[in-house]
């Protein structure tokens, strides 16, 4: 009888925890007589081009695991390969898989001996994974670890995925930097961050550093515009202006890239092709976000003679293979143990496969058809909870237009002096800005308390 095998694939972005999984998974798989391979750059060699094992993988034995989870990035490495049928993507909303690319796969998986599949990803592995749980029938047994900076899996009771709370910490930090910055040279920075679908990574960020502002999709109807996004951004300024202080840090999600448009739209507002990635989505690292925000607010202030330095950054990559802070060190043995227990029970059937999570402290499974998006078949995504305390004390702390502004004529009359307007052309310019974003502001009662200073 052969020794059953344990693949591990990782697939997706990089995230601070990755070797922490592999470390945690590899050790326990074989201190339970698993044989644990790894597969280098995620699915890519698996399903395209000659796999060829003794390139492509690697044995992980467990006197090498013992200290890798101190480091960021991936032993293992990591790619963004996907198992769906792109003929598919080019002509519908849902996504299915494309069989002979994923039966690849699966019978590359066989030819090294895998019984066991442990993959390390986001929304789009889970995908994968779910593919390819599907396609092996039952004879590869598969569990999914949830892993993204921008903390958007569909993990219950507000567990966060592993790798965003330390992404949080260090972009915090550096943000923390740029407003001192920004306080010194009396300037405004317009900071991008990484967050596809999902606004909690750039809202943790401003949230930890005090950042001025934080702009996230989830506040923003479809169909927005530069325009209007800078409208958010102009008011704070005005505001921050009107309090005696010229500078100031706004902090912007990626993602209200997607708010401008699909990749045709795009295109057509950036003058040319926005690639897509290989899941179908616009590669937002081409959507120079910062640059346009930073350029149509210039040309506002200018238009009014009003002399102001902003500068645009984007904070992205230096995020992802940062070390992990403790809270990630521990998270993640946890998670690449569970992965392990799951795969080894027998007591329990993985037809389609499952995510690993941890609830209450303890490990639970969620099968992957529980996970699905019906509208599009891919795994479902949560997003910010603009109704929850969290967010409404994130707000707090924001300075930018709210409700008690246009109802002080003191304080409208302040704003109007900013921007060289009476109080009547102020409101009639500005008060969209409320119903452009969320109702809920600083004035919700669950927000008593108003940063002013």
């Amino acid at each position: 009888m052969k020794q059953p095998t344990m693949g591990i694939v990782v697939g997706g972005g990089p995230a601070p925890g990755i070797n922490g999984v592999i470390g945690a998974a590899a050790i326990e798989a074989s201190n339970n007589g698993l044989r644990v391979i790894g597969f280098y750059d995620g699915f890519s060699h698996l399903v395209d081009g000659e796999f060829n094992p003794d390139e492509h993988t690697r044995e992980l034995r467990i006197n090498e695991m013992g200290r890798i989870h101190f480091a960021g990035g991936s032993i293992l490495r990591t790619s963004r390969a996907s198992l769906l049928d792109k003929k598919k993507l080019e002509t519908s909303n849902v996504v299915q898989a494309d069989s002979e690319r994923a039966m690849r796969v699966v019978e590359r998986l066989e030819s090294v001996g895998v019984t066991h599949l442990l993959t390390i990803g986001g929304d789009d592995t889970a995908l994968s994974a779910r593919f390819v749980a599907e396609h092996a029938g039952g004879r590869i047994r598969v569990v999914h670890v949830p892993k993204t900076i921008d903390n958007d899996l569909p993990l219950p009771g507000g567990m966060p995925t592993f790798g965003y709370r330390s992404a949080r910490h260090v972009g915090a930090s550096i943000v923390a930097n740029l407003m001192e910055d920004s306080r010194t040279t009396n300037r405004w920075y317009v900071i991008v961050t990484m967050g596809r679908n999902a606004g909690f990574l750039a809202l943790g960020i401003g949230k930890s550093a005090g950042a001025t502002v934080t702009l996230i999709p989830e506040e923003f109807p479809e169909e927005t515009t530069i325009h209007d996004i800078a409208d958010v951004i102009e008011g704070s300024m005005l505001k921050r202006k009107a309090m005696g202080r010229g500078d100031g840090v706004a902090v912007v999600a990626e993602g209200l890239a997607y708010k401008l448009g699909d990749v045709g739209e795009l295109s057509k507002l950036l003058g040319r092709e926005v690639p897509t990635d290989a899941a179908g989505h616009p590669r937002l690292s081409e959507v120079p976000l910062a640059y346009l925000l930073k350029e149509e607010l210039k040309q506002r202030f200018d238009a009014r003679g009003d002399s102001v330095t902003i500068v645009g950054h984007v904070l992205g990559y230096e995020l992802r293979c940062a070390a992990p802070k403790t809270s990630d060190l521990s998270y993640t043995r946890d998670l690449g143990h569970g992965g392990v227990r799951l795969l080894l029970d027998t007591s329990r059937e993985l037809p389609n496969g499952v995510m690993v999570t941890l609830q209450d402290d303890n490990l639970v499974p969620i099968p992957f058809a529980d996970m699905i998006d019906p509208k599009t078949n891919r795994t479902r995504i949560r997003t910010v909870n603009l109704l929850s305390y969290s967010y409404s004390v994130a707000r707090a702390y924001m300075i930018r237009l709210e409700q008690s502004d246009f109802d002080s004529p003191a304080a409208l009359a302040s704003l109007a002096a900013q921007a060289k307007m009476t109080p009547e052309q102020f409101r009639k310019r500005y008060e969209g800005v409320l119903r452009t974003t969320t109702k809920i502001s600083a004035d919700h009662p669950a927000c008593p308390v108003v940063l002013t200073s």
